[in-house]
C-alpha cells in the first residue's frame, strides 16, 4: 500500500504521514539536518513551520520516517506553477525541505522518502515535480535539469540546480517557460531569526565544503534565451 511502508536499510525504517503532535520534533530535526549546510545557520525549520498552514501545502505528501519509534526524516510537498511563454499556467509539484537527522544520513532514508512520495504523487494525479537541488544527488531519482524542457527560473534564468521530473511521460514536453515556487518560500529573515530563538542555539560556521558547493551551483545561472 502507498499509505504506509516498511523499508529496510541498515536499520528498519517505517514511513507514515506526519501528525500535528510531530510538528515540533520534525522542526527540530530539520534544523539539525540543515544547520550550516548551505550557509551559516539555516531557516528551513522556519519554512517548514509556516508551510504547513499555507494553501499550497499538500498534506497527503507530508511523510516522516521512523526508526525504533524515533522520527529521523521528513519530506513535504507544495503546489507550484510553470508559466509558459504563451501566458498559460501549469500546476506542478515541488518538494522540500527533505530532512534526515545527521546521524542517520547515508542510510537511504531520504531516498526512500522521495521514492515513496513520488509514487503517491503519481497516484494522486500529479504530472511533474520541479525542485532546486544538487544535480549530482537528484539525478538518481530521474531528475534532469529543467533546461532540458526549456524551463527556467522565475527571473528567466537557466539554473543547473533547477531539476525536473516527469511523473507522466511527456507531461513537460512543449511547456516552455518559467518555474514559480509558492510565495511561502519567500520567508521573512527577521521572523525566521525570532523563530530560531525558540530552539537550542547552535554555532555558525562558514567555508564548509557543502556551502562551497551550494555557492558554486548557484553561480552557474545564465539568461534564458
Amino acid at each position: 500500500m502507498l499509505g504506509g511502508a516498511h523499508l529496510t536499510s541498515k536499520l528498519e525504517a517505517i514511513l507514515r504521514k506526519e501528525q500535528p503532535e510531530d510538528y515540533r520534533i520534525v522542526e527540530e530535526l530539520t534544523k539539525e539536518a540543515f544547520w550550516n549546510q548551505n550557509m551559516p545557520g539555516c531557516d528551513e525549520h522556519y519554512l517548514l513551520h509556516i508551510m504547513r498552514s499555507a494553501p499550497c501545502f499538500i498534506k497527503d505528501l507530508d511523510y516522516v520516517a521512523e526508526i525504533d519509534g524515533k522520527i529521523v526524516g521528513n519530506i513535504v510537498y507544495t503546489k507550484a506553477t510553470i508559466l509558459d511563454d504563451s501566458g498559460k499556467h501549469h500546476e506542478v509539484l515541488s518538494f522540500g525541505p527533505v530532512s534526515v537527522l545527521p546521524e542517520y544520513q547515508g542510510m537511504g532514508i531520504g531516498s526512500k522518502l522521495i521514492e515513496h512520495t513520488k509514487a503517491i504523487a503519481k497516484e494522486l494525479g500529479y504530472n511533474a515535480i520541479l525542485i532546486y537541488g544538487d544535480p549530482d544527488y537528484y539525478c538518481r531519482f530521474g531528475f534532469v535539469q529543467a533546461e532540458s524542457f526549456k524551463i527556467g527560473t522565475a527571473d528567466n534564468m537557466y539554473a543547473p540546480p533547477l531539476q525536473a521530473l516527469e511523473l507522466i511521460p511527456g507531461s513537460l514536453s512543449n511547456i516552455k517557460g518559467r518555474f514559480f515556487e509558492d510565495a511561502v518560500y519567500h520567508i521573512d529573515p527577521a521572523a525566521a531569526k525570532e523563530f530560531d530563538k525558540t530552539f537550542p542555539q547552535k554555532g555558525l560556521r562558514d567555508g564548509l565544503p557543502s556551502q562551497d558547493r551550494f555557492r558554486y551551483l548557484t553561480s552557474l545561472n545564465r539568461p534564458r534565451i
